[in-house]
C-alpha cells in the first residue's frame, strides 16, 4: 500500500516543526564540521577587507520543477551574503540562467541591503541574467569572474557539465570557487575543479552555517535525521534479504 504523498508532506512538516520548537527553547549544539562552509564564512570576511567581490552564481534552474529546490536554497544563502558584505566598496553580484530567478536575486539582494540599513547603497546590477540556456549562461557568467575583480565564486544552484566553463575561467584567474549542484554532472565537475565542494545535501545546509535563522538549523538537523532513518532502513533490508526474510 502507497503513502500518499500528502501524508509524508504533513509527518515531514510536523516532524520540522518540533525541531525547531526544540532549538528555540535550547541553544543548538555545534554543528557538524563542514569545510567548503567554514571556508564560506571566511571569505565574506576577506571580501570585504580586501575591497574584493564575491560572484555568486545561481545556476540555470527553473524554479517551477523539481530543480528548484537548489535555486531557493542559493537565494537564501545569497540573502545571508548580502546582508553581511552590503558595506563592501565592491558589494556582491548574483547571475542566473532564468528571468524568474533573476528578479527573485535582485530582489533577495536588495532585502539583505535593508536588513544592514544600507538600503540606499543597492543597486538593481546586483542581479543579472547572464544568459537564457545553460552553455549560454556560463558563457556569460565567465564575463563576471574575469572582468570584476571577484575573489571568490560561490555556485549554489542547478548546473549540468556547462558549470565546467565557470571552473576554467575562475582557475585561470586565481578565483576561489565553492560549489554545490543538484545534478550529478555538475556535482562531479564541481569536486574536481574546487578544494572544498559540497555534495549531496550539504547543498542545503549553507543558511545554518551563515547564521540565516532556527528554521535552518532545524532543517539542517532534520537532514541529519533522516539521512540515519535511510541508512537503517537499507541495512534492515540488506539483512533481512541475506537472512531470507524478505
Amino acid at each position: 500500500m502507497l503513502i500518499p504523498i500528502e501524508l509524508i508532506i504533513i509527518a515531514v512538516s510536523a516532524i520540522l516543526l518540533g525541531v525547531i520548537a526544540l532549538w528555540k527553547r535550547k541553544a543548538p549544539a555545534r554543528l557538524r564540521d563542514v569545510p567548503a562552509l567554514a571556508r564560506l564564512v571566511r571569505m565574506l570576511g576577506l571580501s570585504v577587507e580586501d575591497g574584493t567581490r564575491l560572484h555568486i552564481s545561481l545556476g540555470s534552474g527553473n524554479l517551477l520543477d523539481v530543480r528548484g529546490g537548489s535555486s531557493l536554497a542559493g537565494l537564501a544563502m545569497l540573502r545571508h551574503i548580502a546582508e553581511r558584505t552590503s558595506v563592501s566598496d565592491s558589494p556582491p553580484v548574483a547571475s542566473s540562467g532564468d528571468p524568474l530567478l533573476g528578479l527573485l536575486s535582485q530582489d533577495t539582494i536588495q532585502a539583505g541591503y535593508k536588513a544592514a540599513n544600507a538600503g540606499e547603497l543597492y543597486s538593481h546590477t546586483a542581479g543579472r541574467v547572464a544568459g537564457l540556456s545553460p552553455f549560454g549562461y556560463a558563457a556569460g557568467a565567465m564575463h563576471i569572474s574575469q572582468n570584476e575583480n571577484v575573489s571568490a565564486n560561490i555556485l549554489i544552484g542547478h548546473f549540468g557539465a556547462e558549470v565546467a566553463l565557470l571552473a576554467d575561467a575562475a582557475e585561470r584567474e586565481n578565483v576561489a570557487i565553492i560549489g554545490a549542484s543538484d545534478n550529478l554532472a555538475g556535482q562531479a565537475v564541481l569536486f574536481a575543479n574546487s578544494q572544498d565542494a559540497l555534495l549531496g545535501e550539504e547543498l542545503f545546509s549553507a543558511g545554518a552555517y551563515l547564521g540565516a535563522g532556527v528554521s535552518h538549523l532545524a532543517s539542517l538537523t532534520l537532514q541529519d535525521v533522516f539521512r540515519w532513518v535511510i541508512i537503517f532502513i537499507l541495512l534492515g533490508g540488506a539483512a533481512a534479504k541475506f537472512a531470507g526474510v524478505m
